[in-house]
């Protein structure tokens, strides 16, 4: 098989979507599969991607009173179970160590499903007065969840990466100011860095996190109709204040139990990035993740070659100081539509080509990644003119995603209108719901669709006065959808 055929992806974004990305995760050098079911190695490309989204929240966590730590891999099993809700409901995903070595453990240790079993009873031990509060801790770190699903990188693996942030507050109106501050951030980081719009609401009851008061959600759509669960963020309410005891004394001297939240965002924001833009042709990032923004390719001929190179060098060392993300691709041993295949594959969101003609008017050609768009512009004030197109190049992708999801939200008033919608166009159906977990199972169990959010606003009208599965009186609307 020729380079370019293997740089080529093969399979159909639109016809063969799981196909298709697993062949962009590895040919744009992401991740590859380990030996062992349900894991992945993920590569320094891909890998870059997951830092600079790390580093947009880190940042923006710190500016807001958080503190990173780091807990214990290993979960006693005591610990897990003093919060009966969340060990039932992990219990299926756990990973239990019994023994170290030859020894067999006193007591099972669990691999860490989620923190909150580990950290609540330091947040205890920390928390004496109402002058230790709000505690705000967050980690970054991998947990594992042993599901039994097809690997899917960064979607589904039995061990991925997350932050989990974890606060304690004096009373309830602190920490849901905590949830929906996460949140927000969350959806910042859709829209500003990510370039997707986000749908911002609340799991339903029946499936909010173990222990939760309420759970948030930031919801994406994937172009083949289906949703991402793509951040949360839970106000837990005093559960686990109460299962740890988490108290602080008041200003009068009196004990409370603190009101704690929880939130995170794993890798599978990367995984909705990756399905979200990329195309037929491979990866496409946003110029805010991209771990090269802009690819200069000189293309000479033997008599012009030193002057090409040498202007293209310099417009690269000028973008370079500027703080763009360059590269200059000055590779001999291939040709030029080799560089453009394979960079357009790696997603670099601009290409700038140098010709002799660019050398000889003072110029550069520039190409967007997302449409092949081509514009020549001056090499005066190229830093500048470069930064704008990058923006461009980050609006259009915003703007796709966008069209996307706008014709993707539809209503219903049956079920039978709710599994004809989207059973033929997917997206999400807004319909009156009851409140009911039962009134959810027709649904499931005839297309896979589920409830994936209703509104935040608990006081909001719902979209139709009777429930669209019973017929009963409606209490809230429902978004159903299909799932990732």
């Amino acid at each position: 098989m020729s380079g370019e055929q293997e740089l080529g992806i093969t399979e159909s974004k639109e016809h063969s979507p799981g196909e298709w990305y697993a062949e962009v995760v590895q040919k744009a050098g992401l991740a590859d599969y380990a030996p062992m079911g349900g894991f992945i190695v993920t590569r320094p490309r891909g890998y870059a991607i997951w830092e600079r989204i790390q580093n947009n929240l880190d940042g923006w966590f710190k500016d807001t009173g958080v503190q990173n730590a780091y807990f214990p891999l290993f979960i006693p099993e005591s610990y897990l179970e003093k919060e009966k809700d969340v060990v039932e409901g992990f219990d299926p995903e756990v990973a239990w160590v019994t023994h170290g070595g030859h020894n067999e453990l006193e007591e099972r240790l669990a691999v860490r499903p989620t923190s909150e079993s580990i950290i609540a009873p330091f947040m205890a031990q920390w928390t004496r007065s109402h002058r230790d509060l709000p505690m705000r801790l967050n980690q970054w770190c991998s947990v594992v969840r042993w599901e039994a699903t097809e690997t899917k990188p960064f979607f589904r693996t039995k061990e991925f990466l997350w932050q989990e942030g974890h606060t304690a507050h004096a009373d309830e109106n602190g920490a849901w100011e905590e949830t929906m501050t996460r949140l927000d951030q969350y959806a910042r980081l859709y829209e500003e860095v990510m370039a997707m719009p986000p749908l911002k609401g609340r799991k339903p009851p029946h499936d909010k996190f173990p222990g939760a008061h309420t759970t948030t959600t930031i919801e994406t759509l994937m172009p083949d109709g289906k949703t991402v669960q793509a951040a949360t963020s839970h106000y837990l309410g005093t559960s686990f204040g109460e299962a740890f005891d988490i108290t602080y004394a008041d200003a009068d001297e009196e004990e409370n139990t603190a009101h704690t939240t929880s939130w995170g965002l794993s890798w599978r924001a990367m995984g909705a990035l990756i399905m979200t833009h990329s195309d037929d042709q491979g990866l496409v990032l946003p110029p805010a993740l991209a771990p090269d923004q802009v690819v200069v390719v000189p293309i000479w001929q033997e008599d012009n070659k030193d002057d090409v190179i040498d202007y293209a060098a310099d417009l690269a060392a000028e973008l370079d100081e500027a703080g763009v993300r360059v590269e200059l691709d000055d590779r001999e041993h291939r040709n030029p539509g080799f560089k453009y295949n394979e960079h357009e594959l790696h997603g670099v969101p601009l290409r700038v080509e140098i010709g002799p003609h660019e050398v000889e008017d003072g110029e550069a050609t520039l190409v967007h990644r997302p449409d092949g768009e081509t514009e020549t512009v001056d090499r005066d004030g190229i830093a500048d003119t470069v930064t704008d197109h990058l923006d461009t190049v980050h609006a259009k992708l915003y703007a796709s995603a966008e069209e996307t999801l706008e014709g993707e939200i539809r209503e219903a008033e049956s079920r039978e209108e709710i599994l004809g919608t989207i059973g033929q166009h997917g997206g999400y159906v807004k319909c009156g719901w009851c409140g009911d977990e039962d009134c959810e199972e027709p649904i499931k169990d005839a297309i896979a669709a589920e409830i994936v959010m209703v509104p935040l606003d608990r006081d909001e009208e719902p979209i139709h006065e009777d429930c669209a599965i019973c017929g009963e009186d409606a209490e809230e609307t429902a978004y159903f959808a299909k799932s990732y």
